[in-house]
């Protein structure tokens, strides 16, 4: 399977702190935002992974992850012009896509402590899979719309009037098919965008999406405001310092999925500079 993180946008909901650099670049507390999406692919076993953001930051993104050949993966960059839509992801990516099944994650969003995402990317083969969360505000969020029975219907952007408490947060499993799917059959909304709540609901259609419910205790944040951004830092800062572990390590992430050997670890660690970072990866050692 291949990862698409998209991190494109204005970051208008991060005005002004994110008038310079791209949201997926600012601190969550002790690690670039990004890395966090990006630890998510690489600890479900994806190593081919394509980062789509916006034609002024995305070099900034380069000079940070490179290739990816540092963490055993390889990393490839495509531009989003404008900002239009999540589902716009499988049409830029689409030559990336080819004949691959994909994840896409959404490059704000942040996930801790779930037992059930590595099941899902084993188990996929075909059609789509998505995730239901419980909020308690669903109205700010894609939520899912259930029958009577309690069976899966279909997904309504950010409804007024929300069936369920489920929303689904920015991470999707895919087939080969969901770049021609989105370029045949989905247009753009009201708000000019190709919402990725119209691709599922295709799939639906087709009776060829599954919906796995999120466990309870696992965290999932969207840091892309100023107070989730800062209540984000908090919950990772609490739970670093009481466990000693670190959210969103990347090497770590890599060398447990063995993408990494030990000396190249030892290397990486040995390349950087004094910090609790450094010293966490040597600990691992």
């Amino acid at each position: 399977m291949k990862g698409i993180i998209l991190t494109g946008g204005k970051s208008s909901r991060l005005y002004p702190t994110a008038l310079v650099n791209n949201k997926g670049l600012l601190p969550v507390y002790d690690k670039p935002m990004i890395y966090y999406p990006l630890c998510t692919l690489i600890e479900n076993g994806v190593k081919d992974i394509c980062l789509i953001s916006s034609p002024d930051q995305i070099n900034n993104y380069r000079k940070l992850l490179g290739n990816g050949s540092r963490l055993g993966i390889k990393i490839c960059y495509k531009v989003q012009k404008k900002p239009e839509g999540i589902a716009q992801a499988f049409l830029i990516a689409k030559s990336f896509i080819g004949d691959d099944k994909v994840a896409l994650i959404l490059g704000d969003n942040i996930f801790y402590g779930s037992r059930v995402f590595g099941q899902a990317f084993r188990s996929f083969r075909t059609g789509g899979t998505i995730f239901g969360y419980e909020v308690k505000d669903p109205t700010r969020y894609g939520v899912v719309n259930f029958d009577e029975k309690g069976k899966f219907m279909s997904v309504v952007e950010k409804p007024e009037d929300p069936t369920s408490n489920y929303a689904v947060p920015g991470l999707y499993l895919f087939d080969q098919d969901v770049s021609e799917i989105t370029k045949k059959w989905v247009k753009p909304s009201e708000r000019g965008e190709l919402e990725i709540a119209s691709v599922i609901n295709q799939y639906i259609s087709r009776k060829s999406v599954k919906l796995v419910k999120i466990n309870r205790g696992c965290a999932w944040l969207d840091a892309g405001t100023p107070k989730s951004l800062h209540e984000s830092s908090q919950y990772i800062k609490v739970i670093e310092d009481r466990q000693g572990i670190k959210i969103g390590c990347v090497e770590e992430a890599a060398f447990k999925r063995k993408f990494l050997k030990k000396a190249q670890l030892i290397e990486i660690a040995a390349k950087m500079p004094d910090s609790d970072y450094k010293d966490y990866l040597e600990r691992l050692l």
